[in-house]
């Protein structure tokens, strides 16, 4: 089961309080193991103070009071710009077509020029699975699993994001329980 480009959508009953009612995005999933990010958990950083921190001046205003998300527990000192389609930068993984993601600071050179990606969400650390951990978890009914949709990504609110991936599959979350049963 390839689970690139797709939604984590974590369970009720998830003990992990790093991935409480999250909703983690696949980039990487291969036989070595998955890098995800979760896109629901804005942080109290915001792009202005961030561009700030690497000494770059975001021309945008528009964009400068947006938050930085935590990705995942892993390197949370280090910066991952999930984007639409656009130009290549030095570090970036085409995850599908129309989502990118890119880790080296040309990216953020470009969008404090104004000339970067039109959507963005920008984290801090990520979230990593060994080969085999991820599928062990699903197997254990920790994660429900739906094909990604960038606007629940880009265009939703954090806050709703949680709602709108479990609409992908139909369910409204006051219908999960903490308590998993095999057939």
């Amino acid at each position: 089961m390839d689970l690139k480009h797709q939604f984590l959508i974590a369970m009720p009953a998830m003990a992990d309080t790093n991935f409480e009612r999250s909703v983690v995005y696949v980039c990487d999933h291969t036989e070595r193991g998955t890098l995800g990010l979760v896109i629901n958990r804005p942080t109290d950083l915001t792009l202005g103070k961030l561009f700030d921190r690497v000494d770059l001046k975001l021309e945008i205003a528009l964009c400068k009071d947006d938050p930085v998300y935590f990705g995942g527990p892993v390197q949370t000192e280090r910066g991952f710009v999930l984007h639409g389609p656009s130009a290549n930068y030095s570090s970036t993984l085409a995850i599908s077509s129309e989502i990118s993601l890119t880790t080296s600071k040309d990216v953020l050179e470009a969008i404090a020029e104004g000339n970067g990606p039109d959507k963005v969400l920008i984290t801090l650390g990520y979230a990593g699975w060994a080969a085999g951990q991820l599928e062990s978890e699903i197997a254990q009914n920790a994660w429900l699993t739906v094909g990604a949709a960038p606007q629940v990504i880009f265009d939703i609110p954090a806050d709703e994001k949680y709602s709108a991936a479990l609409r992908l599959l139909g369910v409204d979350s006051s219908q999960l329980t903490g308590h998993a049963g095999h057939a």
